[in-house]
């Protein structure tokens, strides 16, 4: 017999394998996940989730895909975490320090309480990209939030308000436009792309989705990589 735990789920209970992550607990369990469920292995940010053990008065944040159930666990979900997205042309903004202040002055009032950083689900520093954010590093900031899946998770532990991935999101498209140096190559690929030079290539790629998925397999695998 596998070993069985007791979660509550949105206040009903339910003995599930110990091995099964939350989402899995949760189908398990019978439910039928449509949304946030998108990637299953903790890189779409979607299915943030907030619980708590029985017994303990802290409540726990985290991704239900790869988080497994604990022994009385108390499970909710949330359609979305709390972000303030704001709306902006990327060809009309540039990297100065004063765009940050215009579009998300809160990351001013940072308390520095790291609380962002001790629930990202990624593990990344949050509160240090966002120090450079405030700064106008942002090839720095960029670096530092590469890996952030705008879960949200973050931002609901921050006192001050912030919305640290779209902040991150800022930085990262202020960072690919102006800052990192243009690649060539990639340029001439759209031209073509924009031309319809690739059409043909793209169907013929469509058509072996379709058919036998060797063949794009093999392609992948013995393809020309750029030294």
């Amino acid at each position: 017999m596998e070993k069985m735990v007791s979660v509550f789920l949105f206040g009903k209970k339910y003995e599930v394998p110990a091995d099964l992550t939350i989402m899995n607990a949760m189908e398990y369990a019978g439910y039928q996940l449509v949304r946030g469920c998108g990637c299953r292995n903790g890189f779409c940010g979607a299915c943030a989730t907030i619980y708590r053990i029985k017994g303990e008065r802290e409540l726990k944040t985290c991704l239900a895909c790869q988080t497994k159930v604990e022994d009385n666990m108390y499970v909710a979900t949330l359609p979305f975490f709390p972000l303030e997205k704001q709306v902006y042309d990327i060809n009309k903004v540039k990297p100065t320090e004063q765009i940050m202040m215009q579009l998300y002055p809160e990351i001013y009032s940072c308390i520095g309480c790291n609380a962002c950083t001790k629930s990202c689900t990624q593990g990344l520093n949050v509160m240090q990209y966002i120090a450079y954010a405030q700064r106008g590093e942002y090839a720095k900031c960029a670096d530092e939030s590469f890996d952030c899946v705008m879960c949200g998770v973050c931002s609901s532990r921050c006192p001050a308000g912030i919305s640290h991935p779209q902040v991150a999101e800022l930085a990262r498209r202020l960072n690919g436009k102006y800052i990192q140096p243009e690649t060539q190559h990639l340029l001439d690929r759209v031209a073509e792309i924009d031309a319809g030079k690739c059409e043909e290539a793209i169907k013929k790629f469509v058509e072996m989705s379709t058919g036998d998925k060797e063949q794009i397999k093999n392609l992948y695998n013995t393809r020309e990589i750029e030294k």
